[in-house]
């Protein structure tokens, strides 16, 4: 499995991070920009060109995509056909201690998301290693319910978006 990264200056410094963590995991990464810190980059330049890999790869492949908040890189992504982007900002309180939300996992196990769109602003490297670690081992299930609702959720995008 290859893990494909992009990210725009806001979060450009996690991205630089998270890429070698990743591989020590064991995955092959490919970084799709932001290759330097530049405050007037356009987070859609180096979004797209992942969320186009996923797209024609999606069996193959993976993203990580990071920005301030991660929701206009997840807008970005989602655009696309097979790309299923999913967005973490942090860490929730669960009976006084703080622990990465079910969301993580279940968006692996149910929906088979693809993209993981990280908020850089919100979160500190350590929570997003365990996210990332976390997303990255959690499969998909493949129960035929959740096949179902994908196929239909691809469906319903070849009807808005032709290819």
């Amino acid at each position: 499995m290859k893990i494909l990264f992009a990210a725009d200056h806001a979060g450009f410094k996690l991205k630089e991070k998270l890429i070698p963590f990743v591989k020590s995991l064991g995955y092959e990464v490919e970084d799709y920009g932001a290759y330097e810190y530049d405050e007037n980059d356009d987070y859609p330049d180096s979004i797209s060109k992942a969320a186009s890999k996923v797209s024609k790869n999606f069996n193959e492949v993976r993203a990580i995509i990071l920005g301030g908040s991660g929701q206009g890189e997840a807008i970005v992504a989602n655009r696309y056909p097979n790309a299923r982007a999913i967005v973490f900002n942090g860490q929730c309180e669960h009976n006084g201690r703080m622990k990465i939300p079910n969301e993580i996992k279940i968006s692996r196990e149910h929906n088979d998301a693809n993209m993981l769109s990280l908020g850089a602003r919100f979160l500190d490297e350590e929570t997003a290693k365990k996210a990332v670690k976390l997303w990255l081992e959690t499969k998909f299930i493949g129960e035929e319910r959740h096949k179902r609702r994908i196929a239909k959720i691809e469906e319903i995008t070849k009807q808005i978006r032709p290819m």
